[in-house]
């Protein structure tokens, strides 16, 4: 099938929400995708799109027409500038020292960036994000913190675990979630679910989903045959 086709076939599945009801976002991962690609998943009804690193950011963003721009990937303090009042959503706020410069950064320029915290769910060595433990902390802090608005969370399965393991996850989450939103009118997304697991994450909780291979197609790196 074509972009267009898985596109509009998995906005047509996601209709009915979450488990809940919920309207769910679909965020079209774009990492290695060309502006032409990112296009044709727009012009399919794809309202959200996210990239991973700063630089396809920059590249792409005059060449895609619209679309809400996510930034989903690790971010460095040094490349905060280059997202800061471009950027509809931060989905990666994974650290203290993120939100200290992004929020200099915000007051500086005048603007308020809307953020989610990026929690380590399933507490990899490999992945950045706060322990759940730490969570609510973190939230407290960031929500206090000025230029920022948290949005809500952003987690990613381990790949390793049980069908059952990885629910509990997701309800975890979502707990988490329930009690940040019943303090705060801001909170909006539980961000869960990648192209291998998002019918799991939808099944539990979560209203934002990010998908690549599932709209694009298997991706090809650069110099690749």
């Amino acid at each position: 099938m074509s972009i267009s086709e898985h596109a509009a076939q998995l906005l047509g599945r996601l209709a009915a929400g979450n488990c809940f009801g919920e309207p769910v976002t679909l965020v079209a991962a774009t990492k290695t995708r060309t502006p032409a690609e990112i296009n044709e998943a727009i012009a399919a009804g794809i309202t959200d799109i996210g990239e991973n690193k700063v630089q396809e950011f920059r590249d792409k963003f005059d060449l895609v027409q619209g679309g809400n721009r996510h930034f989903i990937g690790h971010l460095q303090t040094n490349k905060i500038k280059y997202l800061v009042g471009r950027t509809y959503l931060i989905q990666s706020l994974d650290r203290d020292e993120l939100a200290a410069e992004l929020s200099k950064r915000c007051v500086r320029e005048g603007v308020t960036q809307d953020v989610l915290i990026e929690v380590n769910i399933g507490c990899e060595e490999s992945k950045s994000g706060y322990p759940l433990s730490e969570a609510w902390a973190a939230y407290e802090r960031i929500r206090a913190t000025e230029g920022l608005r948290v949005r809500g969370f952003m987690a990613m399965l381990p790949l390793a675990g049980s069908e059952e393991e990885k629910a509990a996850l997701v309800k975890d989450m979502r707990a988490l979630f329930d009690r940040a939103r019943q303090a705060d009118e801001n909170i909006r997304w539980l961000s869960m679910g990648m192209s291998g697991d998002w019918e799991l994450c939808l099944g539990h909780g979560a209203n934002m989903i990010r998908l690549g291979t599932a709209i694009f197609g298997e991706r090809h790196y650069p110099g690749q045959a």
